[in-house]
């Protein structure tokens, strides 16, 4: 389906405020503990959103166990990732083996048919994770690199749980869900990272630690999923999805350029096959499918 100029532009705002948003977290991060600036996040996107947005069609259970598994856990191991060394573009690397563990646990729960091509698409992303772990040390750590993975499953199962919530306005979906992912984040920052080390954040404020919770408050996750709802509704998911492939590629580069992330050889090579694998993943059904009726 052919895509207008506009909404074209609209889907590249979209990717780039996604693949920087890695940067801003790192940059975020340096001031503020991950636990404490995972409740900042999702506070402010569910206040005062939860008394002007109607809460979305769907059980009370459901979106409770949304906003706990895929916000507050999710994002927890994510910044708790990046925070114990990881660098933001190869953290956007990994995480995009979600993508695999939403396929597993849709066959698990759902009894979904495993293609071939997933299964290829698969190895060959996991390989690029393989090639990761095999180059770990220094500012990348074992820690860091399996909260990442853990953060990447975490993705995948709220995946699952979207999927069993259905149909419903995702930008309600995510206001809903924020609102019952900060206070656990909140509460175990207080007992983890301790109430001295969250005054001491709340004091010394700045300018950019600041920018960085409305950043990723704001842009990557009210506009982000407000933009990609509405592209969701206007276009297929086949026209629209390919797109998200830039944003491990834009991540990783925004992060060479402002932070000065190291680009290794080995680095390049797992974005590679972690991108090559989600392509085959993507494209392969599409193929078999097209082959199966001629």
């Amino acid at each position: 389906m052919h895509m207008k100029p506009i909404h074209f532009a609209l889907v590249l705002s979209l990717i780039m405020v996604w693949g920087f948003n890695y940067v801003v977290i790192r940059v975020g991060l340096d001031e503020i503990p991950p636990l404490l600036f995972g409740f900042a996040r999702f506070f402010l996107t569910s206040i005062p959103g939860i008394f002007f947005i109607k809460k979305p069609e769907a059980p009370w259970s459901k979106i409770i166990w949304y906003g706990l598994i895929m916000f507050a856990l999710q994002f927890g191991l994510l910044f708790l990732g990046i925070y114990a060394g990881v660098d933001p573009g190869l953290a956007a690397i990994l995480l995009q083996v979600h993508v695999f563990f939403s396929i597993l646990l849709g066959v698990l729960i759902f009894k979904e048919t495993l293609h071939l091509s997933q299964i290829l698409g698969a190895c060959v992303a996991f390989a690029g994770i393989a090639l990761v772990a095999l180059n770990l040390g220094g500012s990348i750590t074992w820690i860091g690199f399996l909260l990442l993975i853990a953060s990447a499953a975490s993705w995948g199962a709220g995946n699952v749980l979207s999927k069993k919530i259905g149909k419903v306005n995702m930008v309600s979906l995510v206001i809903w869900g924020s609102f019952f992912a900060w206070p656990p984040l909140l509460l175990i920052s207080f007992l983890v990272e301790g109430p001295d080390k969250i005054l001491s954040a709340f004091q010394h404020l700045t300018l950019f630690s600041g920018g960085a919770v409305l950043y990723i408050t704001y842009l990557s996750t009210l506009f982000g999923f407000g933009v990609w709802s509405w592209l969701l509704h206007h276009y297929p998911l086949g026209t629209v999805a390919p797109f998200t492939l830039a944003v491990p590629v834009i991540a990783l580069f925004s992060s060479v350029l402002v932070l000065g992330e190291p680009l290794q050889l080995w680095k390049i090579l797992a974005a590679v096959l972690v991108i090559g694998g989600l392509c085959i993943n993507l494209i392969g059904p599409r193929l078999f499918s097209q082959k199966t009726r001629q």
